[in-house]
């Protein structure tokens, strides 16, 4: 397993929860990112205090404003994150902002299937489009000719409960809208991997587990999994991605899920 290096990274939904976790992870690595771009939608809210926070230790946070289903906001973002990188491109994107409304396949509604589609499938799409540019200047200035994490990556925070194959814990939680969201998100991860393959980015959908989060915990069950083993067992698995594993879809312990 190779080491992950890399100069910068940015996650979405940085506040709290799995991109939180991802966050102190990059900041405590031995060998740090110079930059570490936290997403959130209120950077000065209460909900950021643990942000804000780690951003008065550590200068090389940097908290951006992001809304990921408002085009004008991630475009903004995509500028302010050009901006601290001056002449350099951005290693890796993970799309992790993501939401949940937990309605059964009877009462599911148009207004929800919208908003979370918009949310987890939506925004990741238009994420990668506006950060190509910045992908495509760090996998330029890459000396590997390989795909890697540590060159230039998408990676799209996925679910199990997306699975076509094996729909996880359905007798549990329906979250239809949810479920449907991840799918589509599998696809669009598949997409962007043989879209972006020329440009040297690597597009992987991950599978974090079922996490003690604010959201893992909405159908009303104790998840097995901490945001600590999560986060921990997803950097070991990125720092291992290779050209072989571009549009695929892996769990936090590299394992592969069904479709």
């Amino acid at each position: 397993m190779g080491e992950l290096r890399i100069h910068s990274v940015l996650v979405t939904g940085a506040n709290r929860g799995i991109g939180l976790g991802l966050v102190r992870y990059f900041l405590g690595m031995p060998n740090p990112p110079k930059w570490v771009f936290a997403a959130c939608r209120d950077p000065k809210g209460q909900r950021a205090q643990e942000l804000q926070n780690l951003a008065s230790k550590h200068p090389n946070l940097v908290i951006i404003p992001l809304e990921v289903t408002d085009p004008a906001s991630i475009k903004a973002a995509a500028a302010r994150v050009g901006e601290h990188l001056g002449g350099s491109g951005l290693n890796l994107l993970i799309n992790n902002a993501g939401i949940v409304k937990p309605n059964s396949l009877d009462n599911e509604t148009l207004e929800d299937m919208t908003q979370v589609y918009t949310t987890n499938t939506v925004g990741p799409l238009l994420l990668g489009q506006a950060f190509l540019p910045l992908l495509k200047k760090a996998a330029q200035g890459s000396p590997s000719s390989a795909l890697s994490c540590s060159k230039a990556a998408i990676i799209n925070m996925s679910s199990s409960g997306g699975s076509i194959e094996d729909p996880y814990l359905l007798d549990q939680a329906h979250v239809v809208s949810y479920r449907c969201s991840k799918a589509a998100l599998n696809m669009l991860t598949k997409c962007q991997s043989l879209g972006y393959r020329q440009h040297g980015v690597l597009c992987v959908a991950l599978h974090p587990g079922w996490v003690q989060t604010d959201m893992g915990a909405s159908a009303g069950h104790t998840p097995p999994v901490t945001v600590d083993a999560s986060v921990g067992g997803m950097l070991k698995v990125l720092s291992s991605l290779s050209e072989k594993d571009t549009g695929t879809f892996l769990d936090w312990e590299g394992k592969v899920v069904p479709w």
